[in-house]
């Protein structure tokens, strides 16, 4: 009976932990992105963000770039687990798979620069982070895991339970606003560099629901709370009897104190037993009508960013780094109470996971420095080579529990593109961007995934006047599978574990005015 603890942390773990974030930073903050992601070198308004002291190398005047996205995505988990068999809705199969749907249908970013003379002044707002909404309407793996995992230790233990069945709900949100001002001033025909201030704003919500729990007894599908009820009274009653008989026993006066004693000591391991059961059907009955469970955070953050572009010839690089950026997100929660657990469970990685909501704490959810550095090459002035890489510093952030470490290192990105002005008023653009992370076994969820990916996007910008320029692009990033094994047979076959990909797709439209 005391095995019952167990699922209970991992139902309680599950319901609320969400897509809380972990490594996520959008380098897409313009259209001219989409169309080639390698602009760490390229010369233009959306260096604003992506290579800033370059931007000192544009004409005199007012800048100003609008910029709008639309982004869809799908996260799957194939999730392999013995324990799904029991499942109504299962059909006997021990292998499911989880999809959650996320639109962003509305990406806002601006880019703004005002040149005079060697200075430039600089402006850039848009979503560095999250950007939309993600919903699983059958709930995640770990949400069914817990429940069956209820279920067969309650069968493991001697309750008449053969089966279960539940409705899950899970859907996370997150928005992270960024607002970047800074300045450029260019030393010389050569040489700028940059220095500003980036400031982000967190504000996410998550909500969780498990409902409809039944579990499948011999006499038919029983609710979960009446079933916990009525064992709960059954116990009491066995506990009750042996404990009127024993009394009973002492006030007949037909045995010695001896015989007495030795018929408490019989007694009394099953007592025991009956009354640790007891206990533990009593915190699962505060789960018999399932859980519904609502969190808010949000959380400010700001952290100096910096940069150097250089000029020679036909050949252009720049270097940018941004500091780690500390941010503490605040919880509004219905979780009012941490969980605590003592004895052989108290290190169970579930419980860090579930305090993590605690209503009025604050979490760690940081920002990481980022690296970039840029080439871009002109053998002709119509044509233009981009190159690109990106590190960032994920295992020196700071993540709630320390969840940084289980990384096996930071991640990486090398991007590749090509520019061609086709006519005076014509700009045809394409590149890749590949992405690799330091991923492991003990770093993958279910609740908040990444695996690595290539990216590639292609665009058109059209000069409508001197003033005025329309861009649009598309941008397709296709994943990798994620394969965490957590348990075999003999024969070698995955009883335990989860396959993990998305897909991502984004449409831009953009508007650029030169004053």
């Amino acid at each position: 009976m005391k095995k019952i603890l167990f699922p209970l942390v991992v139902f309680m773990m599950t319901t609320v932990s969400a897509l809380a974030g972990g490594i996520l930073t959008n380098t897409n903050q313009s259209v001219a992105f989409l169309k080639n992601p390698a602009r760490d070198a390229a010369i233009g308004l959306d260096g604003v963000y992506s290579n800033p002291a370059g931007v000192a190398f544009m004409p005199e005047g007012f800048h100003l770039a609008i910029n709008w996205q639309y982004a869809h995505q799908t996260r799957t988990i194939t999730s392999t687990d013995e324990m799904f068999r029991m499942g109504r809705k299962n059909e006997g199969n021990n292998v499911k798979k989880f999809e959650g749907v996320a639109d962003a249908p509305f990406i806002p970013s601006v880019q703004a620069a005002y040149n005079k003379g060697k200075w430039s002044y600089q402006f850039n707002f848009s979503m560095p982070g999250g950007g939309g909404a993600c919903e699983f309407d059958k709930g995640l793996g770990s949400f069914e895991r817990a429940v069956g995992a209820i279920a067969g230790m309650l069968r493991q233990n001697g309750f008449d339970v053969q089966g279960y069945d539940m409705d899950a709900y899970m859907r996370g949100r997150q928005y992270y606003f960024g607002f970047q001002l800074g300045a450029a001033y260019k030393i010389n025909e050569h040489w700028s560099v940059y220095g500003g201030l980036r400031a982000l704003y967190g504000d996410a919500s998550y909500r969780a629901r498990l409902s409809h729990i039944n579990v499948v007894t011999s006499a038919g599908v029983v609710d979960f709370g009446e079933f916990l009820e009525a064992n709960i009274n059954d116990i009491n009653r066995q506990i009750g009897g042996a404990q009127a008989q024993l009394q009973m026993a002492a006030q007949s006066g037909m045995y010695t104190q001896e015989q007495l004693a030795a018929m408490q000591a019989q007694a009394a391991p099953q007592l025991a037993a009956a009354e640790a059961g007891l206990q533990t059907l009593y915190k699962l009955h505060r789960y018999g009508n399932g859980v519904n469970l609502q969190s808010t955070q949000t959380g400010f953050g700001i952290a100096p960013v910096i940069g150097v572009d250089y000029k020679v010839g036909d050949f252009n690089f720049a270097v940018k780094y941004e500091f780690n950026t500390e941010m503490k997100m605040k919880n509004h929660s219905t979780l009012e109470e941490p969980l605590k657990i003592s004895g052989p469970m108290a290190n169970f990685p579930g419980i860090a996971n579930i305090n993590k909501f605690e209503n009025n704490t604050k979490v760690n959810e940081d920002s990481p420095a980022m690296l970039s550095v840029g080439a871009q090459w002109s053998p002709i002035p119509v044509l233009h080579l981009n190159a690109g890489y990106h590190h960032f510093y994920d295992k020196n952030a700071s993540w709630y529990n320390d969840s940084q470490k289980l990384l096996d290192s930071g991640t990486d990105e090398y991007l590749g593109g090509v520019e061609w002005d086709a006519t005076e008023k014509v700009n045809i653009s394409c590149g890749f961007q590949i992405t690799r992370y330091g991923l492991t076994d003990e770093y993958m969820n279910d609740m908040a995934f990444v695996v690595n990916s290539y990216s590639i996007g292609a665009g058109i910008s059209y000069k409508v006047s001197n003033k005025v320029t329309l861009n649009a692009a598309y941008f397709q990033t296709n994943y990798g599978d994620y394969k965490k094994v957590e348990a075999t047979d003999a024969n070698g076959n995955v009883t335990k574990g989860d396959t993990f990909t998305r897909s991502n797709r984004v449409l831009g439209l953009g508007c650029q005015i030169d004053f």
